[in-house]
């Protein structure tokens, strides 16, 4: 499929002139999007909540059929959760570890998974080990083989990091994980909307990801994917009424598919708001997106590297819409200012964020750019005049 750039710009909301440069922190929503959540809120005010959840039922289902379409999976391995954390977490905290299981993450993991790491192993003596890097940056396949044994419970990656640029092996990664029956999440959150995502081919039992970032869908929602092989050796670390049945006065049986991740109470805007957002992208289609994506973050990598004083902290031998860099002498959060006021959005994204690999690479507070698929290469032309502004 063509891209037809002009028709979704149409689609933006944004006035004229504003540069959205951090699609990676959150993405823009386009016009469809915030219209369904709107109708849907509007709906609820004039029937109530519970009515306008019955009214649309059929449209809150299809959400499940888009995720489950984006990611290539079943529609019953799919939990809608408020956010990629409580997904992630939910999963996470239902694995039974014991002392001395092994966890294996990858050096450029995402803070708040890494903290997770260290709850289990203070509570119940598990071993947090990260992978080895290759020298362009991404988990090290070769590396991850020579420490499998025995007491490895879990491999868990995030795909993309925060930052860097960096798009993690997952598909080879996974390929360890099967052939030694290990269990492997996968977090997505990054790669969601921007890179071409199918759970048979990664071979992860656990993915999670946002609506928000280049999914170009609402805050406040995410989605978890469950492997149905898996489901049953997984017990919610919390279970109401939605995601378990009361059978008898000191019996319960969970919900037979991945929604027993799920609660009772749901934000049904920003549910159906993600719906409309995984059809707009799934109607562009993925593979051409990631195309788009992939160009403009090279345009972008080119034309800051370019410039005097800057360096690209960019790493992996696959890269992605994440574009970071740092200037000599010049804060990043000064940098970020200076586009801001030139209605230019980045983000500063900091060490602690990543903090192993940026302790090994010696990183500071990091520019943040996050391209999308909407952007102009007069738009990444206008950041790089910015920047060379602030040397």
């Amino acid at each position: 499929m063509t891209l037809n750039k002009q028709a979704i710009r149409d689609d933006l909301v944004s006035e004229s002139g504003f540069i959205h440069l951090d699609n990676a922190g959150a993405s823009l929503m386009p016009r469809c999007v915030l219209d369904t959540q709107i109708e849907h809120l509007q709906l609820e005010a004039a029937v109530g909540g519970y009515e306008a959840e019955r009214l649309e039922q059929e449209r809150i289902e299809a959400v499940y059929d888009s995720v489950a379409r984006l990611i290539n999976c079943g529609r019953d391995e799919i939990a809608i959760v408020e956010n990629a954390t409580v997904g992630w977490m939910m999963a996470f905290y239902s694995i039974p570890f014991k002392r001395g299981d092994r966890i294996l993450t990858a050096e450029a993991e995402y803070a708040s998974n890494y903290l997770a790491y260290l709850q289990v192993a203070r509570e119940h003596g598990v071993v947090v080990e990260t992978i080895p890097s290759t020298a362009s940056g991404e988990v090290c396949v070769d590396s991850l083989r020579a420490m499998i044994d025995e007491r490895v419970r879990l491999i868990s990656v995030t795909h993309v990091p925060t930052n860097g640029g960096l798009v993690n092996p997952v598909e080879a990664i996974g390929a360890v994980a099967r052939e030694h029956d290990i269990f492997y999440i996968v977090d997505a959150c990054q790669s969601a909307g921007q890179l071409v995502l199918d759970v048979d081919a990664i071979q992860c039992d656990v993915l999670t990801a946002t609506g928000r970032k280049f999914l170009r869908g609402p805050r406040g929602v995410g989605f978890l994917y469950v492997r149905g092989t898996v489901l049953d050796s997984l017990h919610p670390p919390m279970i109401d009424l939605f995601s378990a049945r009361w059978s008898a006065p000191d019996e319960y049986e969970l919900r037979a598919d991945a929604r027993r991740f799920e609660n009772w109470e749901s934000n049904y805007a920003a549910k159906l708001g993600l719906g409309r957002a995984l059809e707009y992208a799934l109607d562009i289609g993925i593979d051409v997106i990631e195309t788009e994506v992939s160009r403009l973050s090279a345009l972008l990598r080119g034309e800051l590297a370019a410039v005097p004083g800057v360096t690209v902290q960019d790493i992996g031998a696959h890269q992605c819409g994440i574009v970071t860099f740092s200037v000599e002498g010049v804060a990043a959060t000064v940098i970020e200012k200076q586009l801001r006021e030139n209605r230019i959005l980045v983000s500063v994204s900091s060490p602690a964020s990543t903090l192993i690999d940026a302790r090994r690479r010696q990183l500071p507070d990091l520019v943040r750019s996050g391209v999308h698929y909407f952007n102009l290469e007069s738009e990444l032309d206008a950041l790089a005049a910015v920047v060379r502004s602030c040397r």
